[in-house]
């Protein structure tokens, strides 16, 4: 599905960049999620890329609305944690683009984690899988890629940390409602694992909890669509004895509205440092 033409520069349009799959579903489930933003706020024009494996790439996205006679548009990172992609591919597109038009001005907002927001998108997929939030006999195994990067998979270990706490993430969003930090959040235990570079694996993780004497064990889905890693986490994870595998997060309202958040905060902070 193409995306909607750019009719007006006011506010500027956002070109959202996704990692890309060979997988069809994950594309789709792109296009859902920024229809959902869209439909949230039709004032921006949003564009759709892929970093791999589908078209169109960033740099032929930016240079299409530099032609068209944009001069500003916000990157946004439709990544889960700063690693890799966020800190080396997304840079190098802007690169690119700005070695082609100098004059079109590129902001670039942050990668959507952490953020309170994912972890209630998480909670979402959760109950919809007939998880109960907080039950003490349900431990969780927060399951992302994983990556070469250190920092990405402390990322997680402190989302893991912090949900198991029952405050959730803090992230650089606003806290839990007082109703839901006054309920608790009982988890057996969360831990987490990554589908690659780094351990445990998921069937590992799921394996300790088991024999640490968890009644019930189900895994949380920290990917954005569908794809060759989701499916690998959810053979291993119920091979090795879990009873749930949440699906991924997707168009999930909270990831919607996230989108729209990083997009305005990367506004906010080229206007804040205009008044300077």
């Amino acid at each position: 599905m193409r995306d909607p033409p750019v009719t007006s520069v006011s506010p500027p349009p956002m070109v959202a960049v996704a990692h890309g799959s060979k997988d069809p579903r994950a594309a789709a489930t792109v296009a859902e999620l920024l229809t959902a933003v869209r439909a949230r706020r039709p004032d921006v024009p949003v564009l759709t890329s892929f970093l791999d494996h589908a078209p169109p790439n960033p740099v032929r996205v930016l240079d299409g609305l530099a032609q068209d006679g944009v001069d500003e548009a916000v990157v946004l990172p439709l990544l889960l944690t700063a690693a890799y992609h966020s800190k080396t591919d997304v840079p190098g597109v802007l690169n690119d683009v700005r070695t082609l038009h100098p004059r079109l001005s590129l902001r670039t907002a942050a990668t959507l984690g952490p953020h309170p927001l994912l972890m209630a998108a998480l909670e979402r997929r959760l109950t919809e899988a007939g998880v109960e939030i907080g039950d003490p006999d349900t431990a969780v195994v927060l399951v992302s890629a994983g990556s070469s990067d250190p920092s990405a998979n402390a990322t997680i270990w402190g989302m893991a940390r912090e949900w198991r706490g029952g405050a959730g993430p803090r992230g650089d969003g606003p806290p839990h409602p007082p109703e839901r930090l006054r309920r608790g959040l009982g988890w057996r235990g969360v831990v987490p694992a990554f589908a690659s570079a780094a351990r445990p694996t998921p069937g590992e993780a799921v394996s300790a909890l088991l024999d640490a004497g968890a009644p019930r064990v189900v895994v949380a889905s920290y990917f954005l669509a569908p794809g060759y890693f989701a499916d690998k986490v959810r053979r291993e994870a119920l091979a090795a004895g879990a009873e749930v595998v949440s699906p991924v997060l997707g168009a999930a309202p909270e990831i919607a509205d996230l989108v729209l958040r990083r997009y305005d905060e990367a506004r906010t902070e080229v206007r804040a440092a205009a008044a300077v």
